[in-house]
């Protein structure tokens, strides 16, 4: 027996040991249950806080790697606008230093002829008349030069505006790029770039892991992928629905990716996977989307749109956040095996129980029957008592009343049969 004190009223009972064992496992379950509620609520923070530290460290990086394209865009087109002023400058000088040597051998040949005496003046002309067709000479070359930097300027120009455009077409190519977030998609679809990339690493990361196509249409739809992982004693820690999304560029009319999630989250239901993802390629221009890992869990539950390069990091970050959480899962499911098992000892004796109050009422009901056979039959041999013991009294009465006849009361008031009784007497005493 064992004393327990009632922390309420300070009143003190005793139990006998089975129930206090029942008390001490009732105070053993709740604790237990509480325990393992918060072992779960800390496993359940630390993934959400190793999601966020994930798409943290991814959006950084990609912040940087924009930052670095950017830069390098900047520094190609300060190099261009460098190189286009320094040959226009040096084509320029070297036109106007030549120009500059014209001008003063005809500014000094003025001089000389100004200082000249009349006498000369002839030659002088002759000379002025040379001079001047040299001046000519080299106002057409400076016209040639002039047209000729013109030409060269202008071909520099269509060369650097070529040049320009190039670049321009390759910042157009590397923001193309950063919307699809660099994933080589020539000669080969969504669904199979996943797959190669995914079977890449299967070896090494995913050894025990499945990862195929889902082929099950018996609830009229389905997925595209299934991802599966259990542990070494067959408890599944993990699993996720794929749905990839892809669209060409001369498609006229434009998905989005909000027109798919409703459908992604009932296969997820239906196909009993934990999480959801959504690779996709809609939306090339969305800044939401091209920033990483996109949670949209506020729409539909542990459910996330990612880009393909963030297809297989979306994987191995759920994946090893499920990994420490397994411990608590391997016990829970331990518990529910436990569960089961006292389930069908209940089920066992409830069914046991059913099958003896079932004989026993059909026990009962026989015995019943018998009884009323018996309480019927003594009711019979009663009524036959009660006729035999009536016949024994009109037999008693018959011999009573057979042993008060006697030949006086025969003869009494028959004097025939009295004359015929005493002869017969006479004849008997004298034959003695």
């Amino acid at each position: 027996m064992h004393e327990i004190k009632c922390p309420h009223c300070g009143k003190t009972f005793n139990i006998d040991e089975a129930g206090y064992a029942d008390i001490l496992n009732q105070v053993r379950d709740e604790a237990f249950d509480k325990a393992l509620h918060e072992r779960l609520t800390l496993a359940e923070q630390d993934k959400k806080n190793a999601v966020e530290l994930a798409e943290t460290k991814v959006a950084s990086q990609m912040e940087k790697e924009v930052a670095k394209k950017n830069s390098e865009i900047a520094r190609l087109k300060e190099e261009l606008k460098s190189s286009a002023e320094l040959v226009q400058a040096r084509v320029t000088g070297e036109l106007r230093n030549e120009a500059a040597k014209k001008d003063s051998e005809i500014a000094r040949l003025k001089e000389e002829l100004k200082s000249a005496d009349v006498a000369k003046k002839l030659a002088l002309r002759e000379a002025l008349g040379v001079v001047e067709k040299e001046r000519d000479d080299l106002k057409r070359d400076l016209e040639a030069k002039d047209a000729e930097q013109k030409l060269l300027a202008s071909s520099l120009k269509e060369k650097y505006e070529t040049q320009i455009k190039d670049r321009d077409d390759a910042i157009e190519r590397l923001k193309d790029m950063k919307a699809r977030l660099s994933t080589k998609m020539v000669g080969e679809t969504l669904e199979q770039h996943c797959e190669i990339e995914f079977n890449k690493i299967r070896a090494t990361a995913f050894p025990r892991a499945y990862f195929e196509k889902d082929n099950d249409a018996r609830t009229g739809s389905k997925g595209d992928y299934v991802f599966r992982e259990a542990d070494e004693g067959g408890t599944e820690f993990i699993s996720i629905m794929f749905e990839m999304k892809n669209e060409n560029d001369g498609t006229a009319t434009k998905k989005k990716n909000e027109d798919f999630l409703k459908e992604l989250d009932k296969d997820r239901i239906e196909k009993g996977c934990e999480y959801a993802i959504l690779v996709s390629l809609l939306e090339p221009d969305s800044e939401l989307y091209n920033g990483g890992i996109v949670d949209v869990s506020h729409r539909f539950p542990k459910m996330y749109v990612v880009r393909p390069q963030f297809f297989i990091p979306m994987v191995t970050l759920l994946r090893n956040g499920a990994l420490n959480s397994l411990t608590y899962k391997s016990e829970l499911a331990r518990v529910r095996e436990q569960n089961i098992d006292i389930t069908n000892f209940e089920d066992d004796l409830k069914a046991f129980k059913t099958g003896f109050a079932r004989n026993y009422d059909l026990a009962s009901k026989k015995f019943k029957t018998a009884i009323d056979e018996i309480d019927k039959t003594i009711d019979h041999l009663q009524k036959t008592k009660e006729a035999l013991l009536g016949s024994e009294n009109n037999l008693r009465l018959a011999n009573n009343k057979a042993d008060d006849l006697t030949i006086k009361k025969l003869t009494r008031g028959n004097p025939t049969m009295a004359a015929k009784f005493a002869e017969l007497k006479d004849a008997e005493d004298s034959d003695a």
